[in-house]
């Protein structure tokens, strides 16, 4: 355990390490970039003393890296407000909007693994192979764009544009809904292909066999046997998947307007906000190194054996 959470530290570490390299000390006024071409000589020296360009840059890392750990990324150059403030509103929308993605995904994913490897060779099998590989094919973007023009804008049955906050939680799940299943969709594919082949690997055991053989039925073998068994790859993917839907929450977040870190992300781009810009690239990679080392963790509870290794 002590090892697992050094090693995720020594990541965030390197992360933040890379990310404040690239941003400030690759060749090139830093300032200048931020404050663009044609900015005045004013404005261009208040942003130098904002980024603290005239301390090396070890200084300026090791105080960025404290205040990161103070909770005080710095003020954020476009919005003139805490980086901090712009992190929270945006990690409100884009940490639910991947875990509403990530239950939906196990929920269509999942049982159609499942009934795929019940039925080896089956209809539902042969299905869930082509489905699976159309829908691993299709970016989420373009999931988006499709279901926000389709169930938004032609059909209007549900919100495309906008959030109105958690103050009313179903109103929120409701603007949340398109954008969550453009995520879930290509992800439920990989999920289905991936306990597909778990469960199959395991029912191919001689103890599965021989419970057959006593006359269990294929789908009491399948749940009471074979997926606990089963689990560990499918944990793994799941971790995975829910590291990438970060990601993907970023790009979706612009399709539907949502104010999350995706949003929050393109402005600081168009903008040069190089302060925010860190922020919401070491919170990104924060989540996606936690969720790798939530899987770790659930490993030792599914097999005793990588806990006690």
């Amino acid at each position: 355990m002590l090892g697992r959470a050094a090693a995720m530290g020594a990541t965030l570490f390197s992360v933040s390490l890379l990310i404040f390299l690239l941003l400030t000390v690759v060749p090139g006024d830093p300032a200048r970039l931020a404050a663009g071409p044609e900015a005045t000589p004013e404005v261009y020296e208040s942003i130098r003393d904002k980024l603290e360009l005239d301390h090396p840059w070890p200084v300026r890392f090791a105080r960025w890296l404290g205040g990161l750990l103070r909770g005080n990324a710095g003020t954020s150059l476009n919005y003139d407000r805490p980086v901090s403030d712009l992190l929270t509103a945006g990690l409100s929308i884009t940490v639910p909007l991947a875990f509403f993605a990530l239950a939906l995904a196990l929920l269509i994913g999942v049982p159609l693994g499942l009934a795929a490897a019940s039925r080896p060779g089956g209809a539902i099998d042969l299905a869930t192979v082509g489905v699976s590989q159309l829908g691993m094919a299709i970016p989420e973007f373009w999931l988006g764009l499709l279901l926000a023009g389709i169930a938004g804008l032609r059909w209007g049955i549900l919100p495309v544009v906008g959030f109105p906050g958690w103050e009313a939680p179903g109103r929120a799940l409701l603007h949340l809904l398109l954008p969550a299943v453009a995520l879930a969709l290509p992800r439920a594919a990989y999920l289905a292909r991936m306990v597909r082949g778990s469960v199959a690997d395991v029912l191919s055991e001689d103890y599965i066999r021989a419970a057959r053989a006593k006359g269990v039925s294929g789908l009491q073998v399948v749940l009471r046997h074979a997926l606990r068994n089963a689990l560990v790859p499918v944990v793994t993917s799941a971790g995975l998947t829910l590291a990438r839907l970060f990601g993907g929450a970023l790009v979706v977040e612009n399709v539907f307007s949502l104010p999350g870190l995706g949003l929050f992300g393109l402005v600081a781009v168009h903008a040069r906000d190089l302060t925010l810009i860190a922020g919401i690239a070491v919170v990104t990679a924060g989540l996606m190194v936690v969720a790798s080392f939530t899987v770790d963790l659930a490993y030792g509870v599914l097999d005793p054996r990588i806990r006690r290794s």
